[in-house]
């Protein structure tokens, strides 16, 4: 499974650009690292956001970034060749012809749909039994999103409870003006770690599992919509024309 290429460099540009321009600024990258500052952002913020949701969902914390950095973009394109090739498939040799071809289909979803449909299952039992299906899919998808909105929430609120707590530490134990204005610098090293994990991380990492949840439910619609034709008996020209409609007109061209 390949990196996606957008988010890593997206990752690599925004990080990139914050600690150029601190090095630009005369500063230096050991300043940045505390790790008092690291943990109060890092495990308050994944603490918080254990409070607000399941176990499981924070479990699958490692599942979500694989998803983020790893996934790919759903080839809509492949996806309806694939389905009229079925209905293809299915006009010339009957339904029954299609169960030998279930196991090449790379999609569960896609795979489960066939098999409903050579099982016989009804037109409109089908489409029941598959739109929960999406619906279950769908949320799962939605705890992750909104884990690491809540994240990216939290990192900002954690970060200024550090900046706090390494204020007063400087306050209240010295009076040498020199030593406390580098304490104070050094607070705020916490509140530069909550903005920049929630800017830079959480968020993103958020909208990145947004726009792959986008394509996959699209993608699940298209399956759906293509194997009710299917067991419609509807003819596969028509069945392409009708799945035209979940591609962006620029791409239409291409079926």
């Amino acid at each position: 499974m390949a990196l996606d290429i957008a988010t890593i460099a997206g990752l690599i540009v925004g990080i990139g650009a914050v600690l150029v321009s601190f090095l630009m600024e005369g500063g230096r990258l050991g300043s940045i690292f505390q790790v008092p500052a690291i943990m109060i952002v890092v495990f308050g913020t994944l603490g918080a956001g254990m409070i607000t949701t399941s176990i499981n969902t924070v479990m699958a914390i490692p599942t979500y970034l694989r998803i983020a950095l790893f996934g790919k973009t759903i080839d809509a394109i492949a996806t309806i060749d694939q389905v009229v090739w079925m209905a293809e498939k299915a006009r010339r040799d009957g339904i029954l012809g299609l169960e030998k071809h279930i196991q090449d289909t790379p999609s569960p979803f896609f795979r489960k749909a066939l098999q409903l449909v050579v099982d016989g299952t009804e037109v409109t039992e089908l489409r029941q039994i598959l739109e929960t299906e999406i619906s279950y899919v769908e949320d799962r998808h939605r705890r992750g999103i909104e884990l690491f909105k809540k994240l990216g929430g939290f990192s900002p609120t954690l970060g200024i409870i550090g900046t706090v707590l390494g204020l007063i530490q400087t306050l209240s134990s010295t009076t040498d003006t020199s030593r406390m204005a580098a304490g104070i610098a050094s607070a705020f090293i916490a509140t530069l770690w909550g903005v920049c994990m929630a800017n830079l991380f959480y968020l993103p990492i958020g909208d990145k599992l947004r726009h792959r949840h986008i394509d996959e439910m699209t993608n699940l619609e298209l399956v759906t919509e293509g194997v009710v034709a299917i067991q419609s008996g509807e003819n596969p020209r028509m069945i392409r024309t009708r799945l035209m409609s979940f591609v962006n007109p620029p791409e239409r061209p291409r079926i």
